[in-house]
């Protein structure tokens, strides 16, 4: 591995980078060969639960209790809202499995990062860790936690959505800094108690919704769908989560695929039911750019007693996404700073990055307090999009490369499909919210250009 890690395929070869890791070889030499996993300490302590929690955790979020709203104002009909949802966990589906084959072929922490570093180039990596860092994990984390406090609001006497945000912030902050086994308990038993209360409500719903007569649907609008896709696919976001800790699951190259397929599939079938529940409970009208929908729904349902029940289910599965993002996305950043890619404090020898989950918390306490919601969701959703399809063409070039020693289920039509659904939604973002799609990509330009700076000083050294 350390050969691998000094010389190997999409490495640089730059001096001051393998006098780096001959500085990390030294101290695990005279640690008495403490077991690592790209340089971060390995203790694999999760098993498939733990991983399909986590990617469970990940998916079920703020998007798919605020989304709709915003879908049913721009596409018309809740049979395309319906849609648009069945399409967007295809999508997902199809990325789970490009990554399950990556993470057979490089089961470690650190996600597109490590897989783009070690497939394409080490600046390719370097720009999908900082748009980990950014929008990945800080932004969506932001998102969750305002979505939290916009449903909490009445119980705590109407305060903004950002202070409730910001104290959830900062206990899961310091919950995940305690301890990895002990963060990915709590992890497993929200996760368990939310997907039952979902379908606790899903199955009393069914029998009680009005039946409300659904219109014939207006003409498809294909521009409008294909950034509803966008949004979905925040919400569909992550199903790749389980790959940022790869580094601490046991038996990854079987654990994680099956853990990603596992976790999208739970999550589709519990969006498809919880989505018509939302949009065909209530009178369209009512729900139409609405960031609240699941409490509107309740009451439409049953009146203020379930709002209010729903809006606890609600608050609770926003708590355990809010936790899943502060769990995985710190690892990244440990990763990329044992790696040299950031400052050296982020990484950690055991434990957990208590640092680099100091960092994510400013992030997100910083977009909390800055951004609007539907702003980040689509901001999120674009750039997310062209990270995730960067490491697809990463898987592609490996294929390529190997041949019959890398296994990828469905090719070459699951991947080529995939890569030609994320095309589609960012042609269609790009020409209908222009703006957002610059902050993206002005975002990964400065990615490139950071790692060009960062380069140059380690030649001069």
């Amino acid at each position: 591995r350390f050969k691998t890690r000094l010389g190997g395929p999409g490495r640089p070869d730059i001096a001051c980078r393998r006098v780096t890791y001959l500085l990390y070889f030294a101290r695990i030499v005279h640690r008495g060969g403490t077991r690592r996993e790209g340089n971060v300490t390995s203790q694999r302590s999760l098993g498939l639960t733990s991983a399909t929690a986590l990617v469970v955790a990940n998916m079920i979020g703020a998007g798919v209790f605020t989304t709709s709203g915003f879908l049913l104002a721009d596409l018309g009909s809740p049979l395309y809202v319906l849609a648009a949802w069945a399409v967007g966990g295809l999508q997902a589906a199809l990325g789970a499995l490009c990554y399950g084959a990556l993470a057979r072929r490089i089961p470690e922490s650190g996600g597109e990062y490590l897989f783009l570093s070690r497939a394409l180039h080490p600046a390719a990596g370097y720009v999908a860790g900082w748009l980990s860092l950014f929008v990945g994990f800080s932004a969506p984390l932001a998102a969750a936690a305002f979505a939290f406090g916009a449903y909490a609001r009445p119980w705590f006497g109407g305060a903004p959505p950002a202070l409730a945000g910001t104290a959830l912030i900062l206990a899961f902050a310091a919950i995940h800094s305690s301890e990895v086994r002990r963060g990915a308990q709590v992890q497993n038993g929200a996760v368990l108690l939310k997907v039952i209360l979902i379908l606790v409500f899903v199955a009393y719903a069914a029998g009680r919704t009005p039946g409300l007569a659904v219109d014939s649907p207006p003409p498809f609008p294909a521009a409008a769908f294909g950034v509803s896709l966008v949004w979905i696919s925040f919400s569909y976001s992550g199903w790749n989560a389980a790959v940022y800790v790869g580094g601490e699951i046991r038996e990854p190259e079987r654990t994680i695929p099956r853990s990603l397929i596992l976790g999208t599939a739970i999550v589709t079938v519990l969006y498809l039911a919880l989505n018509a529940v939302f949009v065909l409970s209530a009178p369209a009208a009512d729900l139409a750019g609405k960031l609240e929908v699941g409490r509107i729904a309740a009451r439409a349902v049953g009146g203020a007693v379930l709002e209010e029940a729903v809006a606890g289910l609600i608050a609770l599965v926003l708590l355990s996404s809010v936790s899943s993002l502060v769990m995985a996305g710190p690892r990244v950043y440990a990763q990329m700073a044992a790696d040299g890619y950031l400052p050296g404090r982020l990484a950690v020898a055991s434990g957990p990055p208590r640092a680099a989950i100091a960092v994510q918390a400013g992030l997100a306490l910083f977009f909390l307090w800055s951004a609007t919601f539907e702003a980040l969701l689509t901001w999120i959703g674009f750039t997310l999009s062209l990270s995730t399809a960067a490491a697809v063409a990463a898987l592609i070039r490996l294929k390529a490369r190997e041949g019959a020693a890398l296994a990828v289920p469905g090719w070459p039509i699951v991947p080529w499909v995939f890569l030609a659904g994320v095309a589609a939604m960012i042609v269609f973002t790009a020409s209908q919210r222009p703006l957002e799609s610059l902050v993206g990509a002005a975002v990964i330009a400065a990615g490139f250009a950071v790692w060009r700076v960062q380069q140059g000083g380690c030649r001069r050294r």
